[in-house]
């Protein structure tokens, strides 16, 4: 795990800098309080972001890789 410092209003971008610019996320520090930090993402529309909870509960309704999630094909003879 990488653990950075940041300041209200500093940021950290995580992509390749020779990438698109498609492809970077900003997350900036908005606000620092007693018991919580407030951040803002910037990514690009079609990449989706969500809290861990969300996105771990999201996840295990998914099926894994190669199941089917419907009835076997009909069996032609």
């Amino acid at each position: 795990m990488l653990v950075l410092s940041r300041r209200s209003y500093q940021a950290v971008v995580v992509g390749d800098p020779a990438g698109s610019v498609e492809q970077l996320l900003k997350v900036t520090v908005l606000e620092i309080g007693r018991d919580r930090v407030r951040l803002g993402f910037e990514v690009a529309n079609h990449i989706p972001v969500h809290r861990w909870e969300v996105w771990h509960r999201i996840r295990s309704t998914i099926p894994p890789e190669g199941m089917q999630t419907g009835p076997p094909p009909p069996v032609v003879q």
